[in-house]
């Protein structure tokens, strides 16, 4: 295009530069359309995407799920609605990237800490002492190891639920541990994690009275081509011997079992509706040595 305008401007016949102006559009136009045919993805339909690979700045960039009862809190790494009546969040959303995911990790943090920004005031990890259930990290702290303020804000207790300590050690650390690896495999996923808190809980803990769930959410979306999915997982908070892949679900179904709408503004009707309402599962490679792992070890420790 450089060389076009340069010879523009040297005064050639005009009627000669309107004609390639028009035949360069026409190419153009259609090279688009045969894109649209082939592919069948419409690269308008991802409305908002947002990179968010080293600050929130702006997180409303990030298509936030919709809130029942929660108080938003906008961390660094990423962003949660935290819910007074149960002391926990009802949902923790991030980006998880194939670039922070290769970075060399930092060491654990393993501190946990109250969460200043919950002007409500947070649970304190008191309240999970000889209660029989583990802090369990609704952002893994090894999905955030890729820096030191990641990793650190990963422990405030606003990010931290109450888990059975085999469901924690088990299918939970299963299901993270294939969401990283699908996090590089796909390049970026967005992920919303959250306990189950619209059903009666097994009881309460500690001081804050911090609400036991009876299950634990996880929904998964890829935006990135060629291939744009979307999956769930709803997992009882207990010990599981059944294999990962049926826990899955549609986005759809565990919007209806919430109440939570994931992604409201993220993408146009069309695909929203085709990427919650459907699960491919042979989209999404599962494993057979982890599965065998966690029966045979993560489930008796």
């Amino acid at each position: 295009m450089a060389k076009f305008r340069t010879n523009h401007y040297k005064g050639g016949n005009s009627s000669v530069q309107i004609i390639r102006v028009g035949l360069l559009a026409a190419i153009t136009v259609g090279l688009f359309f045969l894109f649209q045919f082939f592919t069948g993805i419409d690269r308008d339909a991802v409305k908002k995407r947002s990179s968010l690979q080293t600050q929130w700045n702006g997180a409303e960039e990030f298509a936030l799920p919709t809130t029942k009862e929660g108080t938003l809190v906008y961390h660094q790494y990423y962003v949660l609605s935290y819910s007074e009546e149960h002391e926990q969040a009802e949902w923790v959303a991030y980006l998880l990237s194939r670039k922070r995911l290769e970075q060399p990790w930092v060491d654990r943090y393993d501190e946990f800490m109250e969460d200043s920004l919950v002007k409500s005031g947070s649970a304190h990890w008191r309240d999970y002492r000889n209660s029989g259930y583990d802090r369990g990290h609704l952002a893994p702290a090894a999905d955030m190891a890729f820096n030191k303020e990641a990793m650190r804000e990963s422990f405030y207790m606003s990010n931290i639920s109450p888990q059975a300590r085999h469901f924690n050690g088990g299918i939970w650390r299963e299901l993270e541990e294939l969401t990283r690896n699908w996090a590089k495999e796909n390049e970026e996923l967005y992920v919303v994690s959250g306990p189950v808190l619209s059903e009666p809980g097994k009881g309460r803990i500690g001081d804050c009275k911090v609400t036991i769930p009876t299950a634990f959410f996880k929904v998964l979306l890829d935006l990135r081509e060629p291939e744009l999915k979307g999956i769930a997982f709803w997992l009882p908070n207990e010990v599981s011997y059944q294999p990962l892949q049926e826990y899955a679900l549609s986005i759809d179904e565990v919007e209806a079992r919430t109440g939570i709408d994931f992604f409201p503004e993220l993408m146009t009707g069309e695909l929203e509706t085709k990427l919650e309402r459907d699960y491919e599962i042979e989209l999404w490679r599962f494993s057979k040595k982890k599965y065998e792992t966690r029966i045979k070890h993560w489930n008796k420790r």
